[in-house]
């Protein structure tokens, strides 16, 4: 019984079950006619949907496997671009109060610009290859991780440089051994939500000039008036993100042994 009630207050088990009832009333409420099978099909609809796709290929014979490897390959081109950029720029930034106050504006300005209201303009100077996806990607992820790691850098405890400075650190050491450890932490988040950015700005890029890729999937079914292949699609694509968050937070509590939060505690 101890053993069954401790597995019951593990997270992952509540949030499976969560979501293991939440289906389940979804297949109830579509069986009984409560939810229009053309607007909402059931949940077997949907794996029925998934089958099809995998196997035959939707539209045009592509399957989602390959629709899966697109979609990944463009967030990843986008995401690894931004954090090369934004990690350098946003340590200087948050260590020279002097390029802080300068960037400020466009930073706060820039952050408030909707990344897919870019999509016209992105067509027009890059057209609708790969090169104006992975750029909308990056320009999305970029601002948002660059403004984690000036927060991180310049919100760093003061006892710590008051501290490091008692023993003499200063300039490259004092960064080095004290700033950058403690704003690795925000920095982390920051990425995470980034790439959380890059998977909302790639179903808006998909949508145009291309049928592979997961956000193309979801814009041809939608055309074939098919929601149950437009609910695999964002089934898949939910899937995808959920497996980067999990490796990434795997990544935090590994370089991050020490840095426990509240959920920790209560355990």
């Amino acid at each position: 019984m101890t053993t069954l009630a401790t597995l019951l207050r593990h997270p992952q088990v509540q949030g499976l079950s969560f979501l293991a009832a939440l289906v389940l009333g979804w297949e109830v409420a579509a069986d009984v006619g409560v939810l229009r099978p053309y607007q909402f099909p059931a949940p077997s609809r949907v794996v029925e949907a998934v089958w099809e796709i995998a196997t035959s290929g939707f539209p045009e014979g592509v399957k989602l496997t390959t629709h899966g490897l697109v979609t990944l390959g463009r967030i990843l081109q986008g995401f690894l671009l931004a954090i090369t950029l934004a990690i350098p720029l946003g340590l200087l930034i948050g260590w020279f109060p002097v390029l802080d106050r300068m960037t400020l504006p466009v930073i706060t300005f820039a952050r408030s610009v909707a990344t897919l209201s870019l999509l016209p303009l992105a067509i027009v100077w890059f057209g609708t290859g790969e090169l104006s996806k992975v750029l909308l990607i990056a320009y999305g992820c970029f601002w948002v991780m660059l403004g984690n790691v000036v927060a991180g850098v310049k919100y760093v405890d003061p006892v710590l440089i008051r501290a490091a400075r008692t023993m003499d650190a200063s300039g490259l050491v004092l960064f080095r051994r004290v700033v950058l450890p403690a704003a690795l932490p925000r920095i982390l988040t920051g990425a995470r939500v980034s790439l959380g950015v890059g998977f909302m700005v790639i179903v808006g890029a998909e949508m145009i000039g291309t049928i592979r890729g997961l956000g193309a999937l979801i814009m041809e079914a939608r055309t074939f008036y098919r929601a149950d292949i437009s609910l695999a699609g964002i089934a898949a694509l939910g899937l995808l993100g959920f497996g980067f968050a999990i490796g990434l937070g795997a990544l935090e509590r590994k370089l991050l042994p020490w840095h426990r939060g509240l959920e920790d505690v209560r355990r």
